[in-house]
């Protein structure tokens, strides 16, 4: 894939390329703004000079490659309750404290951005995000569907009352005497948007589904115009209002009422919402692109902010990074941030050319491009796929999806993170860990021997703490592996473990690798990979069904590969291996993952262990991996391991530690211990010291009957254990 260069030097490289995507995209950013703008309560031009200002702004500021900037759908539902709040009902008078409430939201998400707060959105949980985005597509039905049936005034109690009102919309149009228009041409524009995806014709997709509405609409006007004898039948109060002078669109922003608790109130959510669907909209982009490349997530919040500022002190609505056109842009081929610069100025000469025209557009045409997004937003679809996550996360979204409508925006965000507390507080078995959650450190990053780097987390991983966890993932270099290790976890949530899923997709495009262990005898909420987990109990667990973890599957498939027989069963009973010295001052709880095979006449069992050191408050939890060869060789008793300094230090002042004559290298690397060294040092000839020389390090025990083989002081990963098994298969050679 060819370098690609920034600044006039990339304009150069592809500059028509982005040129060409601009203008795809302003097709569809046109008539967006403008729908967006009317049912937002605000003059349709208002939608447009956020384009304009988001999209020169964030070019030449932001920190994104391709992602698209301008007014954004979630802001919809908050910027109408911010002009009726401040307005007092009064939508004239409530647009100019609008507009100053914006100007200090941009000044607020650009102080993010400076604070270095761009992993603001990922202290939200999932659920609760999806049910708040959920909420906001339902009240934009709720706001736009009468509108699309052209009936204007209807009010309710709440946004769920507002939805039932549909019925009497529909039955008022049904019942008309007169041919309805403006039904016809909401209906026809809510079904371009639904069929437009199913329409199979190269043409018909050479031109966005918003702008075919926008030329099906200016055509109907122009045939009355033009060549039938009848009057256009839709009367102006149903079409775009734009000023005849451009000059007049531009509203200062009045701060009369900055002291005000219902002005806080509009800052504080236009922000949040803001800075939500500016981040999450990033993200996404960013594993669209097809160079792999990341954003600078504070610098586009820096770039967003000022925007927010500019568009808001002249009249236009907060500036947003969008997903939806930035999928568009990326598809069409777009490269840099110059296709978000162009897409600006397109919408812009749009407007100054062809303003007569955009004033032919009925606002129930708009409003079915709206109905339609609200619907992508609380699709059916995104019901079925939240409660696929587990019942957990189904009732933490449904419950801030109602909170949300019938409370508001802020409200509802605030029930969502209450009631995802009140759900993780019941699930979890320790609930005082729970609580000490906040306080206590619970990540541990250290490299070992081979290189690779060991990422532990114990306790409660979940939303409350994940930033801490993101740092030390962020922090991981290209080209390095990493374990994730949450064996030491009582419980994961479902956050942390999307979170993770698409960690996975960074490290493969780094050159790198994530291997997720430690989850196997936790219990999941759902067979959703992204379902919460928390830590069984010993009864429930070796009932446990036929919900594998990703490391259970893969050595699930190594077992059939190598014909061993594997099972996730627990069991307890272990008399080889507590007769291992290893063992002697442990307890064993049980062992789980159990692999169990032949080669060469001796018995092979690979498992993981878990077991604890001392009682009550010192009590400590250990995982290991261990295999067992039992074998009807004689084999003395022994103990063998890497020779660390200390134990040098432990040689020289006279305590055990068998050599090897004529092998001084092995002695050297190597603490081989035992009471008849006579026979061990008989049992250890030249093949077999070659064998361990040239492979790496493990710890061994003979009990005279079995060998225990471990290394490591956790539960291995998928290659390890396949290196451990073919270690135990290659010394058995030696042994035979």
């Amino acid at each position: 894939m060819a370098e690609l260069f920034t600044g006039i030097r990339g304009f150069k490289q592809s500059g028509f390329r982005n040129l060409l995507s601009g203008f795809v995209v302003s097709l569809i950013a046109l008539p967006l703004a403008l729908g967006l703008a009317i049912a937002s309560g605000v003059p349709p031009m208002s939608g447009i000079i956020a384009v304009v200002t988001g999209g020169i702004v964030a070019s030449i500021l932001g920190g994104s490659n391709v992602t698209i900037s301008g007014p954004g759908n979630g802001l919809v539902v908050v910027v109408l309750t911010s002009v009726v709040a401040l307005g007092d009902g009064n939508l004239v008078v409530g647009y100019s404290y609008t507009l100053a409430a914006i100007v200090c939201s941009g000044a607020l998400i650009n102080l993010l951005g400076f604070l270095r707060l761009g992993n603001l959105a990922d202290f939200f949980p999932s659920a609760t995000i999806q049910g708040m985005l959920s909420a906001i597509g339902l009240i934009i039905i709720a706001k736009q569907i009468h509108v699309m049936f052209g009936e204007s005034g209807v009010e309710a109690a709440n946004n769920l009352m507002l939805l039932a009102e549909t019925p009497k919309s529909i039955l008022a149009v049904i019942s008309s005497e007169r041919i309805p228009w403006v039904a016809i041409i909401g209906s026809v524009s809510l079904a371009v948007m639904a069929f437009y995806s199913k329409i199979r014709n190269r043409v018909f997709q050479a031109i966005p589904a918003p702008f075919w509405i926008v030329v099906i609409t200016i055509g109907f006007y122009y045939y009355f115009e033009w060549i039938s004898a009848d009057q256009f039948p839709i009367a102006s109060q149903f079409l775009i209002q734009i000023p005849s002078n451009l000059k007049e669109s531009f509203v200062l922003a009045d701060f009369a009422k900055w002291n005000e608790i219902k002005f806080l109130v509009a800052v504080v959510s236009i922000t949040l919402i803001a800075t939500i669907e500016s981040l999450l909209s990033i993200k996404a982009v960013d594993k669209l692109d097809v160079y792999q490349r990341r954003s600078n997530v504070n610098k586009d919040l820096k770039a967003l902010g000022l925007a927010t500022v500019l568009s808001g002190l002249v009249g236009g609505l907060p500036v947003v990074a969008v997903i939806a056109r930035s999928s568009v842009n990326v598809n069409q081929g777009a490269t840099s941030r110059w296709a978000n610069f162009f897409h600006a100025i397109f919408v812009l000469l749009f407007v100054l050319l062809f303003t007569n025209m955009l004033t032919k557009i009925p606002l129930s045409a708009l409003a079915g491009i709206l109905v339609f997004t609200g619907y992508k937003l609380a699709s059916p679809a995104k019901f079925r796929q939240m409660y696929q996550f587990g019942k957990d996360q189904f009732l933490i979204f449904l419950v801030t999806l109602i909170a949300t409508l019938v409370f508001g925006l802020i409200n509802g965000i605030g029930v969502g993170i209450a009631i995802t507390f009140l759900v993780q507080f019941y699930l979890m078995e320790d609930r005082v860990e729970f609580l000490r959650t906040f306080t206590r450190p619970n990540t541990l990053l250290y490299e070992e021997e081979d290189g690779s780097l060991h990422l532990s987390v114990k306790g409660h991983s979940s939303f409350i703490n994940y930033l801490k966890l993101k740092n030390k993932l962020d922090s991981i270099p290209a080209n390095k592996s990493l374990i994730l290790d949450f064996s030491l976890t009582t419980f994961v949530d479902n956050s942390v473990m999307e979170h993770i899923h698409y960690y996975k997709e960074d490290f493969k495009k780094k050159n790198s690798t994530l291997e997720v262990i430690g989850l196997d005898i936790h219990d999941s909420t759902s067979a959703h990979p992204f379902a919460a987990r928390r830590l069984m109990r010993l009864t429930s667990f070796m009932k446990k069904g036929g919900v594998l973890t990703a490391r259970q599957q893969r050595l699930k498939e190594f077992a059939r590969d190598i014909d061993w027989e594997f099972k996730t069963n627990s069991i307890i009973d272990l008399p080889k291996l507590e007769a291992f010295p290893f063992f002697r001052r442990k307890t064993i709880d049980h062992a789980y993952n159990v692999f169990k095979g032949e080669h060469n006449g001796t018995q092979f069992k690979l498992m993981d262990v878990e077991f604890f050191e001392g009682e009550l408050i010192v009590k400590e939890v250990h995982k290991h991996t261990v295999l067992i060869l039992s074998s009807s060789i004689a084999i003395p008793r022994f103990r063998l391991d890497k020779e660390r300094i200390f134990d040098r230090i432990a040689g020289m002042a006279g305590f055990e530690d068998i050599e090897i004559e004529g092998h001084i290298d092995f002695s050297r690397r190597f603490k081989l211990k035992g009471k008849n060294v006579k026979k061990i040092k008989a049992f250890f000839n030249n093949d077999l010291i070659v064998f361990f020389e040239s492979h790496p390090y493990y710890h061994l025990e003979s009990d005279g009957k079995n060998i225990l083989i471990l290394k490591g002081n956790r539960i291995a990963s998928i290659s390890e254990v396949k290196a451990l098994a073919m270690y135990g298969k290659e010394l058995v050679e030696k042994l035979k």
